[in-house]
């Protein structure tokens, strides 16, 4: 199997923060990766359908909550390179389904849901052997996608980087993304995750586990943000959210606010506090996650 990356845009955008800062801002557009298989999740998956394909596999499995980015990805990966899916869903099943897990049952994934107890075991022996019971064998994707398959994908972002930077930042979840980038720039730049989740602290270990694998000395400049998660991971209030559909106002980019939203609100802010020195120049990287903007505004929450 071979999966060429998709070439997508470096932009840069305009503000007179940024002036006066003596800033310029670009920001990596992985948003237009794919319709489905958006952002990171493409990079993330890459290896990893690779790998299965490679001994045979004939079903991906993964885990998400109801509105995950990476269910609705995997289901559509799954589809365009030939994969039966299965999701296991965090939570009951409530219908009509939602839109984000709509668009996966559209891409034929399967979706298993199982008690919130069980689903903080998800890997638990027992679980994965039921479950092998139940559908057959399988190769099992983590949550949010990231190991080290996932880390080989999301370093190959960088070289698409066609200019020089002082910093490249990210939203974090589970530290994948991050990880990634920090393999990518091998010391030359600065990397800078921004997290998303309330008591993200653990990111760090989450991180240095994924970068073990390959053994590199010296990937030591990098640090994760915890200020900018208003409240914990899907939490929004009024301000991130005008924050986030005037950003699209002012440059044409769509972001969302579980993500991309926080990271951007903690650049600008950033900058206004003098944490990046003047004539600096910063990447940020779209990560995608716009299909989750459905599921907000389906619940008001948007």
């Amino acid at each position: 199997m071979i999966i060429n990356n998709p070439i997508t845009p470096l932009t840069e955008i305009f503000d007179p923060l940024f002036e006066n800062k003596k800033i310029r801002l670009f920001i990596k557009r992985e948003d237009l990766t794919d319709d489905f298989i958006s952002g990171n999740k493409w990079y993330k998956l890459k290896y990893n359908l690779i790998e299965a394909e490679k001994f045979d596999y004939k079903t991906l499995l993964t885990f998400g909550g109801a509105y995950s980015n990476h269910i609705h990805a995997t289901a559509a990966a799954g589809k365009k390179y030939g994969f039966k899916t299965i999701g296991v869903i965090r939570g009951e099943e409530h219908l009509p389904l939602n839109p984000t897990l709509s668009s996966a049952q559209k891409n034929e994934m399967i979706c298993e849901y199982i008690d919130r107890k069980s689903y903080r075991n998800k890997y638990d022996k027992g679980l994965i052997q039921t479950l092998k019971e139940k559908f057959g064998d399988f190769y099992l994707i983590p949550e949010g996608g990231s190991n080290y398959l996932a880390i080989k994908g999301c370093a190959e972002i960088i070289p698409s980087i066609k200019t020089e930077f002082n910093f490249v930042c990210s939203a974090c979840g589970t530290g994948g993304t991050l990880a990634g980038l920090i393999l990518g720039l091998n010391s030359k730049s600065f990397a800078l995750g921004f997290s998303v989740l309330k008591g993200g602290e653990f990111l760090y270990q989450n991180v240095r586990s994924l970068l073990l694998h390959y053994q590199k000395e010296n990937l030591d400049k990098w640090q994760i943000n915890l200020d900018y998660h208003f409240g914990g991971y899907a939490k929004t209030n009024k301000e991130l959210n005008n924050f986030s559909t005037e950003f699209k106002v002012k440059h044409n980019i769509p972001i969302e606010p579980i993500y991309t939203g926080k990271m951007f609100y903690g650049i600008y802010d950033l900058i206004k506090k003098n944490f990046f020195p003047a004539n600096s120049k910063i990447v940020a990287l779209h990560t995608g996650g716009l299909q989750g903007l459905k599921g907000l505004e389906q619940r008001g929450k948007y």
